[in-house]
C-alpha cells in the first residue's frame, strides 16, 4: 500500500489526513512516511542478503534525527561527507562502526573528530588526503582504515551537476592511476588499506552504469588482492534512482541480481550508500495556495512554499508531481506554481497542466523525502518549514518551524 493515497476524498500519509497536519502545524511543512522508511530499508536490505552487506545510508539525502533513528533501528548504517553529518549519525544511534566517511575536502579536525569516535572507515579522494590522514592518525596513535575513491569514467546518464563518475568530475582518482595511489596507501604506516570506493552519480535509472563501472573496479580489487592488499570491502556507492512522475525505474532485486555475479567473486563485503531510493518517496511538502496571478496569456499559481524550501526543481528543473490535498472536480490550467522568494527562479513546477487550485487550498509536491529539506535554506529570511513523521494514525513534530528570533541566532551588532 502507498504510504499517500486519497481516502474519502483526503489525500493521507499513511492514516493521517495531510490537512489535519496543515491545520495543527501550518505550511510550508515536510511530512514523511515512517512506515515508507522502513519498508523501502527492508526491500534494499533483503534484496542484497545472498551477499555479506552493509547499507550505510546517505546522510545527505535527509538528516533528520528522527529519520536517521528510523533507520538506525533497523540496522542501518549511515555514508556521511561532514563532521555535522556524524553528530547527526551517532546522536540518532548509529554505530560509528557501520559509518563510512567520504567527500573530498576532510579537515584534520573532521579527521580527528571521525577517528575518535571509531568509524568503519574514510573514502579517500586524492593522494594528498592519504597524507593529511596519515598524518592526523599518527598523531592520534591509531590507524585508519581506508579505501581509495577510484573513478571508473562511466557515463550514469543523469544530470550533470549530480553525475560524479566521469573523468571530468572532481571526485575520485583516476582508473589509470588508483594501482600507484594504492601503493601509496599501503606505504603509509597509520594507514590500513581496507577497501574500493565508487560513486558515478545520483538519481541513475538504469542498471548497466553500475554494471559497467563495476567491471572495471572488480578487475582493480582482483589486481590489487593479488599484490597482497588486503581488500575486503568493496563499496558500490548509492545512486539508485526513484520514479518522480510514474517513470518504469529499476527495483533494488534488478540491481542486486545484475551486481551479485560481480560482487560475489571479490569475496568482499558490499557496502551500499543508498539514500534517495530510501526517503525520497517517503515525503511531501505540503503548501497552501496563496494568490492567482495572470499576466498575459501567462497563468501563475503563489504558493507558500518556495525555492529555499524546496530547490530542486530551480537548481536542476527537476520534476515533482503536484497533487490537492483535496480532491474533487476541478478545471485544468496550465499553470507555474512560483513561491514568494523575488527570484524569476523561485518556482515549484513550470507549464504544468494542474487542476485549478484557489487560494487557502492545499497541495502536496510529491517524492519531496530527498534532497529536499535537507538543501532547504534562509534566503529573503525565510524561515525553514517544520517538519513531521506520522506513524500509522498519528504524528509528531520532529522539527519545530523556525522562528525569527532563530534566523538571528548567534548573530550580534557591532559595536
Amino acid at each position: 500500500m502507498h504510504a499517500f493515497e486519497f481516502k474519502d476524498g483526503q489525500l493521507h500519509c499513511e492514516e493521517v489526513p495531510l490537512r489535519r497536519i496543515a491545520e495543527e502545524v501550518g505550511t510550508p511543512v515536510y511530512v514523511y512516511s515512517r512506515r515508507t522508511l522502513r519498508e523501502h530499508y527492508r526491500r534494499l536490505d533483503e534484496a542484497f542478503s545472498s551477499l555479506p552487506h552493509i547499507i550505510c545510508y546517505s546522510v545527505k539525502a535527509n538528516s533528520n534525527l528522527a529519520v536517521l533513528a528510523t533507520l538506525a533501528g533497523e540496522g542501518a548504517g549511515a555514508d556521511i561527507v561532514s563532521g555535522g553529518e556524524l553528530y547527526r549519525a551517532l546522536k540518532a544511534g548509529i554505530k560509528p562502526e557501520k559509518v563510512v566517511y567520504a567527500g573530498i575536502g576532510k579537515t584534520r579536525e573532521e579527521m580527528a573528530y571521525a577517528l575518535g569516535a571509531g568509524i568503519l572507515m574514510f573514502n579517500v579522494e586524492s593522494e594528498l588526503e592519504l597524507e593529511a590522514l596519515d598524518g592526523v592518525a599518527g598523531e592520534l596513535g591509531m590507524k585508519a582504515s581506508v579505501a581509495l575513491r577510484v573513478n571508473p569514467d562511466v557515463d550514469a546518464e543523469t544530470h550533470p551537476y549530480i553525475a560524479t563518475g566521469l573523468r571530468e568530475a572532481k571526485f575520485g582518482i583516476g582508473m589509470e592511476d588508483a594501482v600507484e595511489a594504492y601503493r601509496r596507501a599501503a606505504s603509509l604506516k597509520n594507514l590500513e588499506v581496507t577497501g574500493v570506493h565508487q560513486h558515478i552519480g545520483s538519481q541513475i535509472t538504469q542498471v548497466e552504469p553500475f554494471r559497467e563501472s563495476l567491471s572495471r573496479v572488480g578487475e582493480l580489487v582482483e589486481r590489487l588482492q593479488s599484490m597482497g592488499m588486503g581488500i575486503r570491502y568493496i563499496n558500490i556507492g548509492g545512486g539508485f534512482g526513484i520514479p518522480y512522475r510514474g517513470e518504469e525505474v529499476p527495483y533494488p532485486r534488478d540491481y542486486a541480481q545484475a551486481l551479485e555475479p560481480i560482487l560475489r567473486g571479490s569475496g568482499c563485503t558490499v557496502i551500499l550508500e543508498i539514500g534517495r531510493m530510501i526517503v525520497g518517496n517517503a515525503g511531501v511538502l505540503l503548501a497552501r495556495a496563496l494568490y492567482r496571478k495572470r499576466t498575459g496569456e501567462k497563468r501563475f499559481l503563489v504558493v507558500d512554499a518556495a525555492m529555499n524550501d524546496l530547490i530542486r526543481p530551480s537548481l536542476y528543473g527537476s520534476f515533482h508531481d503536484i497533487l490537492p490535498v483535496e480532491e474533487r472536480e476541478r478545471p485544468v490550467e496550465k499553470v507555474d506554481v512560483v513561491g514568494p522568494v523575488c527570484e524569476s527562479g523561485d518556482f515549484l513546477a513550470r507549464d504544468r497542466e494542474l487542476p485549478a487550485f484557489e487560494p487557502g487550498d492545499l497541495l502536496a509536491v510529491m517524492s519531496a523525502g530527498a534532497y529536499s529539506f535537507a538543501m532547504s535554506s534562509n534566503y529573503n529570511s525565510r524561515r525553514r518549514a517544520a517538519e513531521v513523521l506520522v506513524d500509522g494514525g498519528r504524528f509528531e513534530v520532529v522539527r519545530q518551524r523556525e522562528s525569527y528570533d532563530d534566523l538571528v541566532r548567534g548573530e550580534r551588532i557591532m559595536g
